[in-house]
């Protein structure tokens, strides 16, 4: 069966909109959804970006002849409660992320994302999926003269409260229904906080979040006056009481309204902890990091490289796999490095039988940096202007290195003289591998001329699904 377009434009509508709030969350995403209104109607799926290309034998023995793929919602109680949702089994497919149910209005209804790599949890991003079941559910069980068309415009900006929903939830699970922290107020004193300035820069420290019923089994080292407790929602002193707790194993302590006091990182209790680094921060719940703040905004993202492009190069070079291992171990402990202490650098990983010749401070005997205290004075040496040079031997040659080259066609200048150098070099040498570090970006990988990426493509698929159609038929013309 087809949709009316009621159907369709709802569904174009909340998928649209899913689609745009967590590619500010996590980074570019796809999303699809499987359904049936009713019992007895054939499953449909709305995937316009062909997410699910891959899953189909997957999706086929899960739902053909299939039996059991829904559990059944128990209509005596709940048939005209759309808030109602009955959660459906997760599909547990490889790089996705879903999240099912059922309800009244709709009787089957799993919906689904990419998993991208580096994020620091997918609980936010199964409780915004879970609200698009609940969003779903609410549309199909007004009649069409009444959709307002609100879904989406919801699901675009649910990133706070999604976070809100799973600490809820954490908390839920540790503490019982009797939590008393407001998360609303936290969650927005946090991003108040990091974008105020202390004499011109942004805060460092930790501050955490502990139930009032707790307050008397933390060990303070400081605590303050109740009549003089600073309040939450003042950033500005707030923030100067982050100076306190700076690089430090200190935090201050709050019960979700004022600053209690000062107290060493370790709590015995469920707590909310916000930490600071500048610009960045991570906010955590226990002794999981849900998510990163920056620019006044959460994220899923753990801006950490993950250097996946450096793998996958590596693997093009005649390495003994222990070499290859060690040597992906070696660069992203450099780059970590870089990336903690936000400064620039650039590494030349040198594969060519005979060494690459580089204009820099040489080292005799070179550095070995299989050992620990070596790969720390290599992070130092990094900091230098000019790059490292390191040999397939996993010893440090060089560093100070300037990378030179003949232009190129490809050469963006907004991006600057390590980008672009490491272009020319690469260009000219294509038995090396450049990794840039900059200060203010992502690590970017090098080789033969050119950036390595390893990233979404909107064009991924040249189909592009407008409406629903029936899974039976999609699953048909993907073979």
């Amino acid at each position: 069966m087809r949709y009316n377009s009621f159907v369709s434009r709802c569904m174009q509508e909340t998928l649209s909109g899913l689609r745009d709030g967590l590619s500010r969350f996590s980074g570019p995403s796809r999303s699809a959804i499987i359904f049936a209104l009713k019992k007895n109607d054939a499953l449909q799926i709305y995937d316009p970006q062909n997410l699910l290309h891959g899953h189909e034998p997957k999706l086929q023995t899960m739902y053909f002849p299939g039996e059991g793929w829904c559990k059944p919602l128990d209509t005596k109680f709940f048939k005209n409660m759309y808030n109602y949702i009955e959660p459906q089994a997760n599909l547990q497919l490889d790089g996705l992320i879903s999240n099912g149910g059922s309800s009244g209005p709709v009787y089957y209804q799993m919906w689904f994302t990419e998993h991208h790599p580096n994020i620091c949890s997918i609980l936010p991003i199964e409780c915004w999926l879970e609200h698009a079941v609940l969003r779903f559910s609410h549309d199909m069980a007004k009649e069409s003269n009444l959709y307002t068309g609100i879904s989406g415009s919801f699901l675009r900006e649910y990133a706070t409260h999604a976070v809100h929903d799973c600490i809820v939830d954490k908390a839920g699970r540790f503490l019982g229904l009797d939590f008393q922290i407001h998360i609303y107020p936290v969650l927005e004193a946090i991003l108040g906080i990091s974008k105020t300035n202390e004499e011109g820069v942004r805060p460092y420290g930790a501050l955490t979040f502990i139930e009032p019923r707790f307050l008397q089994d933390i060990r303070f080292l400081a605590r303050f006056k109740t009549s003089e407790q600073p309040m939450l929602s003042n950033f500005k002193h707030v923030r100067k009481l982050l100076q306190a707790v700076e690089h430090s194993d200190r935090t201050l302590i709050s019960e979700g309204k004022n600053i209690v006091g000062i107290a060493d990182k370790h709590i015995p209790h469920f707590h909310i902890t916000a930490d600071y680094s500048g610009k960045l921060g991570f906010l955590s719940a226990g002794e999981e990091t849900l998510c990163s703040f920056h620019d006044g905004s959460y994220s899923s993202k753990t801006h950490r490289a993950k250097l996946f492009e450096v793998e996958e190069a590596l693997l093009d070079f005649d390495l003994a796999p222990s070499i290859g291992s060690d040597m992906f171990q070696i660069i992203a402990t450099l780059v970590h490095n870089a990336e903690d202490k936000k400064f620039g650098c650039t590494f030349v990983i040198d594969l060519a039988p005979v060494p690459t010749a580089t204009a820099g401070q040489a080292l005799t005997p070179p550095i070995n940096l299989r050992q620990s205290r070596e790969l720390a004075l290599a992070a130092a040496l990094s900091k230098v202007d000019g790059a490292l040079h390191i040999r397939a031997d996993l010893h440090l040659y060089a560093f100070a290195c300037l990378l030179d080259g003949h232009r190129v066609a490809n050469e963006d200048r907004s991006r600057g003289a390590r980008y672009n150098s490491a272009l020319r070099f690469t260009s000219q040498h294509p038995q090396t591998i450049v990794v840039v570090v900059s200060a203010d970006r992502p690590a970017s990988i090098f080789q033969q001329g050119k950036e390595l990426k390893n990233s979404y493509d909107d064009n991924l698929s040249s189909r592009c699904d407008l409406f629903p159609m029936p899974l039976e038929e999609w699953l048909k013309t993907t073979d």
